[in-house]
């Protein structure tokens, strides 16, 4: 609390600090404007963004200021496997990403959005389903940073929670309002920047001035087993496994991450997502590295709130310059992910809501677009907010978004591969799998005797699904089934009869059991198959008009039968 105390900085440096950030890629953002403004560049920056711009842009928009805390209480509760647990699946889930957004890409090269692709292959139903996830998961993600934008100025300065939450809204949206996407990614570049070299600067000068490596030497006493095993089993089910199968439905469902899928040049969609997985991985396990030698230093945080950690011990060890640094690196990272929240519900609100269900493809008018898209940004602004004073428990959050996303993976990826999937596969299985996940989830009812064998079948195979897609990404479908059936075998022996006292983790693996099985049931013996090429004939730019005479699907209309001969990718 002391070291808190007389770390904190005046009004006047902590208003410095922000115009200077925010005046900065404000300035960034306007150098970039456009007095006539294109939707279509406003949402995905004309589907040609550099290497460089689209790697650092994905970077920093999987690092946010929760991801940094998270990563440190990680390590802070679970010893030094914490970090690696938190850090090291994320990092691989963007690996993941890349092979699917190849085929994502190959079959809608002009799209704005995973739903509006869905409403191109399915129907309305699909498109809302996946649309709606978008909002909610974008708003909570939202409050999420402004929250902790809030707590960090609350913490070094004589400004109030809600002061800082409101500063840093109105800072994020000065930059990101005129020019969208654009100005998101470029900042972002801006950004990633400052914050490698920040942590690479901070994070040792705080280890050396807390002693280390004698902290190591000394502090193993304070640690329980569990904490000092770097193969805790705790550590695994608590921590890594439902963070694994939550990022990949992060991975898959997320429009921040898809708009800028859709954004990069289609040829460097491989190297752009291995380079941000290697940027993720180092800066996060890094700054978790802050929660293990707290750990081992026997550090009380502030309040008994792990997420003061980071915070506290930066202003206990750090100098006013370096602290000042700290300070900018996470506003930084908060505000690069709440400006790529803020795009990607624009999107959504310009090309699925209004593009496609008001106005309809061909009469979109691009500049109603653009103020549809400003609007929202102005109300998700204000709603975020507004629910950011309720202080709820984010990751809690964060983490039930990932686990209803689970419900989407497969029937998401699936109507990508497989043309025998039809909308009503799709919205059946979404549904289903929902009806289970939230009892699971929640102990809404008994999960013991007969009733939990069940459901630990069910998360049994979602370990299977899990593994299986990560796998089909990479290698194709028949190392896929090899690798699903044996992770279902392998771990059956020891998940059946406990697996569903995890309810966060078991939760997380019914949801994609379930959908997979009923996405897979309605859609095996169908036969009608679908025909891929009408994707990117449904979707395209909205300001150049119809691209071809193909019309866009009627709302929940049948799919579209494949050409003769056509067969499963």
């Amino acid at each position: 609390m002391e070291g808190l105390e007389t770390a904190r900085f005046s009004a006047l440096v902590v208003v410095g600090l922000l115009v200077l950030f925010y005046g900065g890629t404000f300035l960034i953002s306007a150098r970039i404007g456009k007095k006539k403004e294109n939707a279509d560049g406003y949402m995905t920056a004309g589907n040609s963004i550099g290497f460089g711009i689209s790697a650092a842009s994905m970077t920093a928009t999987w690092i946010w200021a929760s991801s940094m805390y998270a990563s440190a209480t990680s390590g802070y509760t679970y010893g030094i496997s914490g970090p690696i647990h938190y850090g090291l699946w994320g990092a691989l889930m963007i690996l993941f990403i890349y092979p699917f957004g190849k085929r994502i890409r190959q079959v809608a090269p002009k799209a704005h959005t995973l739903a509006e692709v869905m409403y191109a292959r399915h129907g309305r139903s699909s498109q809302l389903m996946l649309a709606g996830s978008n909002i909610v998961g974008s708003l909570i993600s939202l409050m999420s940073n402004f929250i902790a934008g809030g707590v960090l100025i609350s913490m070094l300065s004589p400004f109030t929670f809600t002061q800082g939450v409101f500063a840093v809204a109105a800072g994020v949206l000065l930059y990101t309002l005129w020019s969208g996407f654009r100005a998101s990614v470029l900042t972002d570049f801006v950004q990633v920047v400052a914050m490698l070299g920040a942590v690479a600067v901070i994070v040792p000068v705080i280890f050396f001035a807390a002693d280390f490596p004698a902290a190591f030497e000394t502090g193993p006493e304070r640690l329980t087993p569990e904490q000092g095993d770097f193969f805790s089993s705790t550590a695994f089910m608590e921590q890594g496994a439902p963070y694994i199968a939550a990022v990949l439905a992060y991975a898959i469902g997320n429009q921040t991450i898809a708009q800028r899928l859709f954004a990069v040049r289609q040829d460097l969609i491989k190297p752009t997502f291995v380079t941000a997985t290697v940027g993720y991985g180092a800066m996060v396990i890094g700054v978790g590295m802050l929660g293990v030698l707290a750990l081992y230093l026997g550090y009380e945080p502030t309040g008994g709130d792990v997420n003061n950690i980071i915070p506290g011990m930066a202003a206990e060890y750090l100098p006013p310059v370096l602290l000042a640094a700290f300070f900018i690196m996470i506003v930084g990272a908060l505000s690069s992910t709440a400006d790529s929240d803020l795009s990607a519900l624009s999107s959504i609100m310009m090309a699925d809501v209004y593009g496609q269900n008001v106005a309809g493809k061909e009469k979109a008018n691009p500049r109603t677009m653009l103020l549809v898209g400003r609007i929202t940004m102005v109300l998700a602004t204000a709603a975020a907010v507004a629910f950011a004073s309720l202080r709820l428990n984010i990751l809690d959050l964060l983490v039930f978004v990932g686990a209803l996303w689970g419900a989407l993976v497969f029937p998401v990826l699936a109507s990508f591969y497989w043309d025998k999937v039809s909308g009503k596969a799709f919205t059946t299985s979404v549904l289903a799998a929902l009806a289970v996940f939230l009892p699971v989830r929640f102990s809404w009812i008994p999960v013991d005797g007969a009733l939990g064998i069940v459901v630990d079948v069910l998360a049994v195979l979602g370990v299977g699904v899990v593994l299986g897609l990560m796998v089909f990404g990479f290698f194709g479908a028949r190392a896929a089934k090899v690798v699903g059936v044996a992770a279902v075998v392998v771990s059956a022996p020891f998940a059946l009869g406990s697996l569903h006292e995890y309810a966060t983790l078991c939760g997380s693996l019914v949801a994609y059991s379930v959908s997979t099985v009923v996405c897979w049931a309605m859609s095996v013996r169908r036969r009608e198959g679908f025909d891929f090429s009408l994707i990117a004939r449904r979707t395209g730019d909205f300001d150049q008009g119809p691209q071809t005479a193909e019309a866009p699907a009627p709302p929940d209309a049948p799919d579209a039968p494949a050409p003769a001969g056509t067969t499963t990718p």
